[in-house]
C-alpha cells in the first residue's frame, strides 16, 4: 500500500507540465502562486507545531530559506523551460538533478564515486546533450527551453543538498514550511525586480473569482500544483523514506517524465522527436544505474 501511495505521488508531480501548459501567467507568476498556496495550505499544520518551530537553530533557518530561494529559482526556471521547450525534454532535463548532486559531491567534498557510478553520470551526461541539442535549429526556441530546464536541474540539485543538512533535526513539517515560504518570497521579489508582481496577480486573481465568478485558470493552475504535485506529490516521498528504501524512491521517481510525456501526447498531441526518446532513455537509464550504485555503496557502510 505504501508503495502504491508513492507511485500516486509520481502520478501528482508528473501533472506539473500540464498545469503549466494550461496555464497563461508569466512563469515568475506562476511559480509564486505554486509556492504561495502551499504554504497557505501547510500553515494549519504547521500551526499545531509552533514548539518545533521554536526549537529551530539561527543556523538551520538560513539554510532552510537558501534552500527554499534555490526551490523557487528551480521552479521559475522550469515552467519557463515548458514555454519554449516539449514537455518530454523539458521533464527529462530537470530530473538530472540528481547528477549535479553527485558532481558536486565529487568537486566539493572530495567524494569518492565508483566506476559504475562515474559510467552513469557520463551515460546521463550524454543523453542530456542529445535531449538540449535536439531542434536547436528551430530559430534555438527549443535549446533556450532546454537551457531553462538544465539551470532548474542545478538549482534542484542546490536544493536537495542543503535539504539533506536540514532534515538531520528539522521535521518534514518545519523545513518545507520554511522552504515553501522563502520560495515564495523569492519569487516574488523577482517578479517585482522583472515587472510581474506575483503578489498583486494573485490578489486580482481571487477579487475576480469573488465578485464575478468566472475563476482563473492560473489561480486554478496554481491550486492544482500546490496540492497534486507539492503536498501530494514531493511530501508523499519524504513520507515515503521514513518508510520505503531510498531506491524504490529513486526508481519511482523515474516515472516522472514517462507520465509527463503521456500526458503530453495525449492533452498536447505532443510527439518527443527520436533524438528527445533516445536521449531521454539515456538519461533515466543513467540516473537508474547511479541510484543503485549509490544504495549498494550505502549498504556496504552499514
Amino acid at each position: 500500500m505504501k508503495r502504491l501511495v508513492v507511485l500516486l505521488g509520481v502520478a501528482g508531480v508528473s501533472l506539473s507540465a500540464v498545469f503549466v501548459r494550461w496555464s497563461t501567467a508569466p512563469s515568475l507568476v506562476l511559480a509564486f502562486y505554486r509556492m504561495a498556496f502551499s504554504v497557505l495550505l501547510l500553515a494549519p499544520l504547521a500551526a499545531a507545531r509552533r514548539e518545533a518551530f521554536r526549537a529551530v537553530q539561527r543556523r538551520e533557518l538560513l539554510l532552510s530559506l537558501i534552500s527554499g530561494a534555490f526551490l523557487g529559482v528551480h521552479f521559475a526556471c522550469y515552467f519557463e523551460s515548458l514555454r519554449w521547450t516539449s514537455i518530454a525534454a523539458a521533464v527529462v532535463l530537470v530530473d538530472t538533478e540528481v547528477l549535479f548532486v553527485a558532481l558536486a559531491s565529487v568537486l566539493l567534498f572530495r567524494k569518492k564515486l565508483g566506476g559504475r557510478a562515474w559510467l552513469a553520470v557520463l551515460l546521463a551526461f550524454g543523453g542530456s546533450v542529445l535531449v538540449a541539442l535536439a531542434d536547436a535549429g528551430e530559430g534555438g526556441t527549443a535549446l533556450r527551453g532546454n537551457l531553462f530546464a538544465l539551470a532548474g536541474a542545478v538549482c534542484m540539485a542546490v536544493y536537495t543538498m542543503l535539504g539533506a543538512v536540514c532534515r538531520r533535526r528539522l521535521s518534514t513539517t518545519v523545513y518545507t514550511f520554511f522552504v515553501y515560504l522563502s520560495a515564495a518570497g523569492t519569487v516574488q521579489l523577482a517578479s517585482l525586480a522583472a515587472g510581474t508582481p506575483g503578489l498583486q496577480e494573485l490578489l486580482a486573481d481571487l477579487m475576480q473569482q469573488m465578485m464575478w465568478g468566472t475563476g482563473s485558470v492560473n489561480l486554478l493552475a496554481g491550486l492544482g500544483m500546490a496540492v497534486f504535485c507539492t503536498l501530494l506529490g514531493h511530501s508523499v516521498f519524504s513520507w515515503g523514506l521514513k518508510y520505503l528504501p531510498p531506491a524504490f524512491i529513486a526508481t519511482a521517481n523515474l516515472l516522472e517524465p514517462v507520465l509527463a510525456a503521456v500526458w503530453g501526447l495525449f492533452l498536447f498531441s505532443e510527439r518527443p522527436g527520436l533524438q528527445v526518446v533516445l536521449g531521454g532513455v539515456m538519461i533515466l537509464m543513467g540516473i537508474a544505474l547511479y541510484s543503485r550504485a549509490e544504495t549498494e555503496a550505502q549498504e556496504g557502510r552499514v
